[in-house]
């Protein structure tokens, strides 16, 4: 189990749509404290005044910019923030660029409220949050018939340890416990799995387990 958020960043320009997340957030999260920004440069002034979110909600489709601008410079200054696009948009135009900036989750607002509650309690079990729409999509575009089994066999023993931990939500600190190895040597199995597997962020690291059979999807 990840441990209860205590701060999260919310990022949405629309009052409405803003209030009914911020409810969505404490409802799931209690005692969670939420600090919401309508815009890029708001969100850049929170950071930059010293905010420490665990998790952040990032829309893309903003008076100043997208999202994604932000997601790369999060996911680099706070690796362990669960970084979580929040959006109408479920196109390859605006899903691919925001998983490869960082964003470890990608929901639908117009989905059943009861699923996107659903999917923020999976954050505290490790799951990736990705609306099923999503999840369907990345399969598809990650399914190459036959390079399953390739794949899983360019992968030594160890780097597919580390691929199922990371898949189950094991962060840096508890895969070098679980595998007894040192977080330098973790972290370089990371990248070559990452290279290896040609993926950028851990919702495609686990999708390619997933499709490799090694974990259930």
């Amino acid at each position: 189990m990840s441990p209860m958020p205590t701060c999260a960043l919310l990022l949405e320009d629309l009052a409405d749509v803003a209030a009914w997340l911020q409810a969505l957030l404490l409802d799931r999260f209690p005692g969670i404290t939420v600090a919401h920004a309508a815009s890029l440069a708001e969100a850049h002034r929170l950071l930059d005044a010293g905010l420490q979110p665990q998790l952040a909600l990032v829309d893309l489709g903003l008076p100043d910019g997208d999202g994604t601008q932000l997601i790369r410079p999060l996911a680099q200054q706070h690796p362990a923030c669960t970084i979580v696009v929040t959006t109408l948009f479920g196109d390859d135009a605006h899903v691919f660029p925001a998983l490869r900036a960082g964003a470890q989750g990608y929901l639908l607002k117009d989905q059943p409220e009861d699923r996107l509650a659903a999917a923020l309690d999976g954050i505290l079990r490790g799951e990736p949050p990705l609306s099923p729409a999503i999840a369907q999509r990345l399969l598809r575009e990650f399914h190459l018939p036959g390079d399953a089994a390739t794949d899983a066999e360019a992968l030594t023993a160890r780097e597919r340890d580390v691929l199922v931990l990371v898949s189950k939500g094991c962060r840096l600190p508890e895969l070098a416990e679980k595998l007894q190895i040192s977080r330098h040597t973790v972290s370089d199995h990371l990248k070559n799995i990452y290279r290896k597997l040609n993926v950028n962020s851990r919702a495609e690291a686990t999708l390619e387990a997933a499709r490799m059979g090694l974990v259930r999807p």
